[in-house]
């Protein structure tokens, strides 16, 4: 299966929320795509299926395939920690999320798209793969060249979040990965509790 490059409405009227963002077009069908979306009485969804769709939520949100999401599920199950937890902290520290939670691009997508295009840096030289992983203390910049390019401009223009867990320096345009976030600290509606329990069986 390759990645999803399709409406990102669509995947958001499926799970009922804008997963990717603010999105205009989700707000006015704020329910589920196809014929029947609009229709009060659906079928009651089995625990299987109520864990599918949260492990499917978690791999639109952070744009993972199966094959990396499992990876990393494996990698946090023999990590110290609660499993959940830790499997949401290892997909935060991905490189193309902290560039997408340090307002260089305005969604992961773009993040993505970014760091494979070799606009990034980290710790000074130029990294091209968006799953790279982040220690504490690494710095995430824009390469020197890129700087002045029109939609890392537009979107760091129109950032407003704020993370405890990662600085940024606009005037230089580089930030820090300052600490892997608690889970208090991660906004994504996610019960990972559940992809826990769906990979345990």
């Amino acid at each position: 299966m390759a990645r999803y490059t399709g409406p990102s409405t669509r995947i958001a009227r499926k799970f009922g929320e804008a997963i990717f963002g603010d999105d205009k077009a989700f707000e006015k069908r704020n329910y589920p795509p196809g014929q029947h979306g609009m229709a009060k009485k659906r079928g009651k969804k089995s625990e299987f299926a109520i864990q599918l769709m949260e492990k499917q939520k978690a791999k639109y949100s952070y744009g993972i395939l199966e094959k990396q999401f499992r990876g990393l599920f494996k990698k946090a199950s023999a990590t110290k920690g609660v499993t959940g937890e830790v499997l949401l902290q290892l997909c935060e520290a991905r490189l193309d999320n902290v560039v997408f939670r340090m307002g260089i691009a305005p969604s992961r997508r773009g993040a993505r798209q970014l760091v494979s295009h070799r606009h990034i840096t980290v710790n000074g030289d130029v990294v091209n793969i968006a799953s790279y992983h982040l220690k504490p203390g690494d710095k995430v910049a824009v390469r020197e060249k890129s700087k002045s390019l029109e939609a890392i401009e537009r979107s760091l223009y129109n950032s407003s979040h704020v993370y405890e867990w990662i600085t940024w320096n606009n005037d230089v345009k580089e930030g820090t990965f300052v600490s892997v976030p608690a889970r208090l600290q991660i906004p994504e509606n996610i019960k990972e509790q559940l992809i826990v329990e769906l990979y345990n069986k």
